[in-house]
């Protein structure tokens, strides 16, 4: 296992803490949770209790005010354990932070409080139908009328979607004006004209909630409007470099998860005299893996530090993301190729992990999406060099 220099003891006590939590708030009841398409409510009480929920926000609004790797803790513990069913990433690292980051202080007072304990789940709404990684082309209008907003249009694809009790929603306030009519709301989803569609069911992370949702002539008042009008886009931009960062924090740590009890499993599985970990190709391609896995997690931990600096830009975000999504997926694969017609079965962590992994590729910005942003900025260098010279 590396060094990681990242954290210090205070880190990793919390580390323990949060291990502690998962053992018994959440691993004896997610193959229920996985039955049910949710996890309960009450869970998020729990984790917000127990001070797990959104550690970066300041004290004033209720939060431990803690650095970024507190949230980190989190989501590497979530992603050790294997369950995908609580959805504290997006409600931690997106929701809030879109909130404490961009929001009037009325909003910091109203919402925060609230995400910190568990008592408000947040989701993020901005893919559409015929909009994910183009979110130029979102359909969902938000219109003025006094001093109010009317929303119509729909998402789907949402995390915490059946739970969520505020979404950051993108609308279009202007059809014409393409990325510059783009506009954030937060919204309450008690209010009427807010409709849950069906939970969706997925080929993994299925304990959670992933839904479509509608919005019927929403009424909201300009108050909700989360930055200026117009500038969604420009803030949403802002902070995709985080979010792609988070994809590669949970593709390091399952990848280094799946390789250990891959090695665990075959050094105890006993073929032709001896073990499936005595042949060749086993330690062969085990080797391979946990090499490339060590290389994905030193640059992961390279652009978590530049980040708390302030200083991880959208080219080094989306390489991390394109190199840790295609190796998780890669390394769940060939682990499950070990464990044989085991593999297979639901019962064995593996499966779930091969189930759950074929995500990463997709959210966040898809792979095409990733590989497109880092060329064009390739070939941007190039034709200004030629332009000079």
């Amino acid at each position: 296992m590396l060094q990681r220099e990242l954290f210090n003891a205070d880190h990793e006590g919390f580390r323990t803490m949060v291990r502690r939590f998962i053992e018994k708030e959440i691993a004896p009841f997610h193959a229920q949770w996985e039955h049910e398409g949710l996890v309960p409510r009450q869970l998020w009480r729990e984790a917000g209790a127990a001070g797990l929920l959104c550690c970066t926000v300041p004290e004033q609004y209720g939060g431990a005010g803690a650095d970024y790797l507190f949230d980190v803790v989190v989501f590497e513990e979530m992603a050790r354990s294997g369950f995908t069913g609580p959805g504290f990433l997006i409600h931690c690292d997106l929701v809030a932070t879109y909130v404490a980051s961009f929001g009037t202080e009325q909003q910091k007072k109203h919402w925060l409080p609230k995400m910190v304990t568990g008592e408000a789940i947040g989701s993020l709404g901005m893919t559409e139908p015929h909009a994910g990684s183009d979110l130029k082309a979102i359909r969902t209008r938000a219109v003025r009328d006094g001093d109010d907003f009317v929303i119509n249009g729909q998402k789907v694809f949402i995390s915490n979607g059946q739970l969520c009790d505020v979404l950051v929603l993108a609308t279009k306030t202007d059809t014409s004006a393409g990325a510059k009519g783009v506009t954030l709301f937060l919204v309450d989803t008690s209010l009427p004209g807010f409709r849950r569609g069906k939970n969706l069911e997925k080929l993994g992370m299925k304990a959670q909630d992933t839904s479509e949702l509608f919005f019927d002539d929403l009424r909201v008042p300009a108050s909700a409007m989360l930055g200026e009008e117009g500038k969604g886009f420009e803030l949403m931009m802002t902070k995709l470099a985080q979010e792609r960062l988070a994809q590669a924090i949970r593709s390091a740590t399952v990848a280094e998860t799946v390789i250990e009890y891959t090695v665990d499993y075959t050094g105890n599985r006993k073929a032709f005299g001896g073990t499936i970990g005595d042949f060749q190709n086993t330690q062969f391609k085990l080797a391979e893996l946990k090499t490339e896995a060590a290389v994905g997690r030193v640059f992961t931990d390279r652009c978590i530090a530049a980040f708390m600096r302030g200083e991880l830009g959208p080219i080094d975000a989306a390489m991390a993301k394109m190199w840790m999504s295609n190796m998780h997926c890669k390394v769940v694969d060939e682990c499950l190729q070990l464990f044989g017609g085991w593999g297979y079965m639901w019962e064995y962590p593996i499966s779930r992990a091969y189930a759950d992994a074929r995500i990463v590729k997709i959210a966040g910005g898809s792979i095409e999406v990733m590989k497109h942003i880092i060329g064009r900025d390739m070939f941007s260098g190039f034709r200004n060099k030629s332009k000079t010279g």
